[in-house]
């Protein structure tokens, strides 16, 4: 996945009217605006970097002739005391650019690390880590570049990628098979329908209509063993829903082919990262 330049530009800004929605009353009233600094940012913690494309771009929206130099790129691993990047810029835009700057850099690095973590726990079980649409408003895009910058894999970006029948759907259509016929009718070829099972008895109901992907919701490790020898590899099969880090693994090694995460976004520890004049 790549960040397009219009949506690096639109959430910085709006981040940027947020926070200075008039002038800066510290900064502006302390140091004349002619006046030019240098500064750092530096790791303070172990990670996976990811975000220094919105930094830049942050700092360059506030100061146009504004020069970094990057020492460190998405993707790579920094350690405590790490120098990413150089600013050299006027004064008081290094300022305003700092804390935004910071906030973009400091999360998504977090779901970066979080994703190459998970991704390491399943390694050579023959599963994928996913994420979902759990993700913070307006931050959709820029969470889901960083879980492909840290090794994990894209679930749907929206509604319209494709038909995921959850449980409130199925009951709302009397269920599994009445939806997927339903939906069947309706779409065209190239798009996948998903359904989301809560027992093995409704495993069954999704493969007797042919559903492309099955969602093992919230079951055990034992149900989910024997879903996947229900399935025997005849439709994708997803585990998700109160996996945490110390039982991916274990989940992974049940035979399903993708384990889906929702705390890779929606509530991930930020990396702790800081900027210095100086």
């Amino acid at each position: 996945m790549i960040l397009s330049p219009d949506s690096i530009d639109n959430a910085v800004r709006r981040a940027l009217d947020e926070d200075i929605p008039f002038f800066d009353v510290t900064s502006d009233h302390l140091i004349p605006d002619e006046q030019v600094s240098e500064a750092k940012i530096v790791a303070k913690a172990a990670g996976v970097l990811c975000g220094m494309p919105v930094v830049l771009r942050t700092f360059e929206l506030l100061d146009p002739n504004v020069k970094i130099t990057v020492y460190k790129k998405d993707g790579e691993a920094v350690t405590p005391g790490d120098d990413l990047c150089f600013i050299t810029g006027r004064t008081t835009q290094l300022l305003k650019a700092e804390r935004t700057a910071l906030n973009f850099l400091q999360h998504l690095s977090g779901v970066a690390t979080a994703t190459n973590l998970a991704v390491q726990a399943i390694s050579g079980t023959g599963a994928v880590l996913c994420d979902t649409r759990k993700t913070l408003p307006g931050l959709r895009a820029m969470q889901k570049y960083a879980v492909m910058v840290g090794g994990g894999k894209n679930h749907r970006f929206s509604l319209s990628d494709s038909a995921m029948l959850k449980d409130n759907h199925i009951d709302a259509c009397g269920g599994i098979t009445a939806a997927v016929l339903k939906l069947r009718e309706r779409l065209g070829h190239t798009v996948k329908i998903e359904v989301e099972t809560r027992t093995l008895e409704e495993v069954c109901e999704a493969m007797s209509v042919h559903a492309d992907i099955i969602m093992l919701d919230n079951m055990d490790l034992e149900t989910m063993q024997k879903a996947a020898e229900i399935v025997n590899k005849k439709a994708i099969l997803e585990a998700s829903g109160g996996v945490t880090h110390d039982t991916i693994r274990a989940v992974a090694l049940t035979g399903v082919d993708i384990v889906s995460l929702g705390a890779l976004t929606h509530s991930v520890k930020a990396l702790d990262i800081s900027m210095k004049i100086g």
